[in-house]
């Protein structure tokens, strides 16, 4: 899949090398809807990052070995992509060689890595296992963002939840004995 005019969009590749660098994060935003069952298309890969200088090393790492690039940051902007500017910053946006990839520290409406990685869903990718975020706590994240492509995707995913759940009371329903 690619991008209107970017590099080929190669989610699960850059999901696997996050995960292979053992880097501590929980998948979020339209790609992780797209895994709970959402029909929304997205060409974007969002995570979630715990914030912890170990963590923030290996994320570098990964972002260096991307050749990540600022999105809409003017060509030669000079940035050290590194633990230090990681910690000092909380929102990234990045071009890299497998996609956009935006990494978030404290999305809206949560209190970072640990508050999501609580709920989450392990989810397996084809031979590796990423933390996904519920779904709960992504329409917690879209009505706190608020922003009006948000508002709409909130209509979304409110209906996926309801199937979801609906789905979980069968499954619930055929286990009970007669």
């Amino acid at each position: 899949m690619r991008s209107s005019d970017g590099p080929e969009f190669d989610p699960v590749g850059a999901l696997r090398l996050l995960t292979e660098r053992r880097v501590e994060f929980v998948l979020i935003g339209g790609f992780a809807a797209r895994l709970l069952g959402s029909p929304s298309v997205t060409f974007d890969l969002d995570i979630c990052y715990a914030r912890h200088d170990g963590n923030l090393d290996r994320l570098a790492a990964v972002l260096q070995e991307l050749h990540a690039e600022l999105r809409g940051a003017p060509r030669g902007l000079s940035l050290i992509l590194d633990a230090k500017t990681l910690h000092a910053g909380d929102h990234f946006t990045f071009d890299t060689l497998l996609g956009p990839l935006d990494v978030l520290g404290v999305p809206a409406g949560t209190d970072g890595y640990e508050d999501l990685a609580r709920t989450a869903l392990r989810t397996d990718l084809g031979g590796f296992e990423v933390l996904v975020s519920s779904i709960d706590d992504l329409i917690r994240m879209k009505r706190a963002a608020g922003r009006p492509k948000d508002r709409v995707e909130l209509e979304i995913l409110g209906a996926l939840r309801d199937e979801l759940d609906l789905q979980g009371s069968e499954r619930v329903q055929r286990k009970r004995p007669c």
